[in-house]
């Protein structure tokens, strides 16, 4: 994905305050300097602008034919998939399903006497062989993630999975060391793309010459980030 089109999709999280500067604690209790508020998508315009940048990153990343429903995990993930299938077909001329999980089983109406897809997912139906994209705003503990896999394989067989698209990787380890985007293919033998990471903020922050802001991450990627945030900003130590 070129430089030119992260930046843009940078912009676009500034612009809604999706983006936000200060100090925040995270979910892990670490004290962090920034923070990804994808509840700003919450208007007309911004969710259309979000789905053009999913679908774009799709495009970029994947053959059209490796997948034929995007899934989006509830509650996040949902306006994302459905985002995200308008675009691929407005902007790109690719027309694909969408589907995303009930947090509760429906037991009534028609979903009273019929099987767990009725009960458990909306959308496009999951047929055995069905090729699938997951799409969400962030992973962490990608637990959301696996639960959504686990659903799906409960419903249908021989599902394939092309892979993972999410706003941002924040580029930190955990505490025992590993890294949520590289733990998750690991586990699911699935690739995870990003529209942008922190490392490309960063440099993004830089050349806007906001360098305080730029700065104080970069000191919580050096205590906090992986091996490749640090090499791609310098931040590795010399021997």
């Amino acid at each position: 994905m070129s430089g030119h089109y992260k930046n843009q999709f940078i912009d676009f999280l500034l612009e809604t305050g999706s983006l936000r500067f200060g100090d925040f604690t995270l979910k892990s209790g670490r004290k962090s300097p920034y923070f990804i508020q994808t509840g700003q998508f919450n208007d007309g315009e911004a969710v259309s602008k979000l789905g053009r940048f999913y679908a774009a990153s799709i495009v970029d990343n994947f053959d059209e034919n490796s997948f034929d429903i995007i899934f989006g995990p509830a509650y996040k993930g949902i306006p994302i998939s459905v985002a995200t299938t308008i675009s691929l077909y407005r902007d790109f001329g690719i027309n694909k399903g969408y589907a995303f999980d009930r947090k509760e089983a429906k037991n009534h109406g028609e979903a009273s006497q019929q099987d767990a897809q009725s009960r458990y997912i909306l959308g496009s139906e999951i047929k055995d062989g069905a090729k699938i994209l997951l799409v969400d705003d962030v992973l962490t503990t990608a637990r959301t993630k696996r639960d959504s896999i686990n659903l799906l394989n409960s419903i249908a067989k021989n599902l394939y999975y092309a892979g993972l698209v999410i706003a941002v990787d924040r580029q930190e380890v955990n505490k025992d060391g590993s890294d949520a985007v590289s733990s998750f293919e690991l586990e699911t033998g699935m690739g995870a793309e990003a529209i942008v990471t922190t490392s490309d903020i960063v440099k993004y922050l830089e050349s806007l010459d906001r360098r305080e802001e730029a700065s104080e991450i970069k000191k919580f990627l050096k205590k906090y980030g992986t091996e490749e945030a640090k090499f791609s900003l310098g931040l590795l130590e010399s021997d």
